[in-house]
């Protein structure tokens, strides 16, 4: 098949088109591919294709909990060939009435291509792991992972499920940007997901014996196995190539400089009893105290507040809320191996990232740039993270005092932890990667919490654009489409 004559929706770029005629009918892929560079289209249309020659009659797509609803919400209608007739569903433990319907709905006998989307958490639960089998086992299924260092640990039950799930299979694909976020240990299990086969090492344990230096650590009755360094990689690159796809952002010429994309967080129980509290009654209680509006401007930042993941109470004290947004900021920033910018409104937040980012990665591989930083240090900070040899990897900061007149081109991912409805300081805060000194393309992601105040913002943010562009006569700019 000539890939380039397929009734694409959209016109794919040429790594997408190679990447199809290379792969799109082998029973098991692995595609590297840098954030931004389009993996759900070249998933998405290979589903398609195999729909087309009947070798397929269903998808299950597994994702992280802020993406999998996107697929159905936006990928999936964004990038399915007009001629392909689908129904899709996204999973619910609890659903809805109409979200029952949909799920029930995907097996029924028909001739459409019926597309399930699940959270990857979901397979840490037996409900869940059962659904996904059932649907597998009812339909010619193509399974895929997208963001596959989720199930990189071989003794997680995901992982376990996963694979139990993946067996019932007729075609497996994992998707992310690059395999290995700490060590090469993690591609065993996602390659033990696609087949045991592709590897030809009988356990993670051979696996860890061939591919990494190891001793038995003795601490108190607790023994256990250190990784001192690794040996073979090259041999584990040439398995790994031969059933992958690699592509990075300086490989694709044709890509726009600029890429956008948004990771849905969902809101917590106390964050959604706080948020229609706020909302009803402009006032919330707290076991701390209360907080309260006297004024809709108030009212909307205290919205906001909340979708953020904190809350200011009347006495001034700033309350931390359990919520996803930072889970999901180390979920897209592990997507990316270089620097990272992330831009946060409120001094509380990038707080709250710098000790998250500071546990994950390590001490000196944060700086915070924003009101509270000495301004002797603030030229230092810049300096460090343009140096690109330098430990500090994140710059966090509040895009009202870092978003103007500094260069920090050595990041080619921007993170917007939360914005604000001045266009002025999003368009100032983009250009900061994206300008002179910039040798890659840059993608910027928004965390939005759905159906909320974050959605707002992006909208008055959008209208602002067209109206921006209607008045200079310039073609209108694709932001967060």
């Amino acid at each position: 098949m000539e890939i380039i004559k397929y009734p694409f929706k959209n016109k794919p770029y040429l790594h997408q088109q190679a990447f199809l005629q290379k792969h799109c009918f082998e029973k098991h892929v692995a595609l590297f591919a840098d954030m931004g560079t389009g993996k759900t289209f070249m998933l998405i249309n290979n589903a398609a294709i195999l729909y087309d020659k009947g070798d397929i009659n269903a998808v299950l797509v597994v994702a992280p909990k802020g993406v999998y609803r996107n697929w159905t919400e936006s990928e999936i209608p964004k990038h399915m060939p007009e001629h392909v007739i689908y129904r899709s569903a996204s999973w619910s433990p609890s659903p809805r009435k109409a979200e029952k319907e949909n799920l029930d709905a995907l097996f029924e006998i028909s001739e459409d291509l019926k597309i399930l989307c699940m959270n990857i958490e979901a397979f840490s639960t037996e409900k869940g792991t059962r659904f996904a089998q059932r649907f597998v086992n009812a339909h010619e299924t193509l399974m895929v992972i997208d963001e596959s260092t989720t199930i990189k640990t071989p003794r997680a039950s995901r992982s376990k499920n996963a694979v139990k799930v993946g067996k019932l299979a007729k075609y497996k694909r994992i998707a992310t940007g690059s395999p290995v976020t700490k060590s090469p240990m993690d591609v065993y299990q996602q390659c033990e997901f696609l087949s045991p086969l592709l590897l030809n090492i009988p356990s993670y344990y051979a696996f860890q014996a061939r591919y990494a230096d190891v001793i038995e650590r003795t601490v108190a009755t607790h023994s256990f196995k250190q990784v001192l360094g690794y040996r073979n990689l090259d041999e584990l690159k040439d398995k790994l190539a031969t059933f992958s796809y690699r592509v990075t952002k300086e490989e694709c010429l044709d890509l726009p400089e600029k890429l956008y994309s948004i990771r849905q967080v969902e809101l917590t129980k106390e964050q959604q009893k706080s948020y229609i509290e706020m909302k009803a009654f402009a006032l919330s209680q707290f076991t701390e105290g209360v907080t309260s509006t006297v004024n809709v401007l108030t009212q909307m930042m205290r919205l906001h507040q909340i979708v953020c993941g904190h809350i200011k109470l009347d006495t001034g004290q700033v309350l931390t809320l359990p919520n996803n947004r930072i889970q999901e900021l180390l979920n897209v920033l592990q997507e990316s191996d270089g620097k990272a910018i992330i831009w946060a409104n409120y001094r509380h937040d990038i707080e709250q990232i710098k000790s998250a980012l500071q546990k994950e990665y390590k001490m000196n591989s944060v700086a915070t740039y924003y009101g509270d930083t000495p301004a002797e240090d603030r030229q230092k900070i810049i300096e460090e993270f343009q140096d690109p040899y330098s430990d500090l990897r994140f710059f966090v900061g509040n895009p009202r005092t870092g978003g103007y007149g500094i260069t920090l081109t050595e990041a080619n991912l921007v993170v917007y932890y939360s914005n604000n409805f001045d266009l002025e300081v999003r368009i100032q805060s983009e250009d900061r990667a994206h300008r002179i000194g910039q040798k890659n393309k840059v993608t910027y992601v928004d965390l939005l919490c759905p159906k909320t105040v974050d959605e707002k913002i992006v909208k008055a943010l959008k209208a602002k654009i067209d109206i921006a562009s209607q008045v200079l006569g310039e073609k209108a700019k694709e932001w967060l489409i």
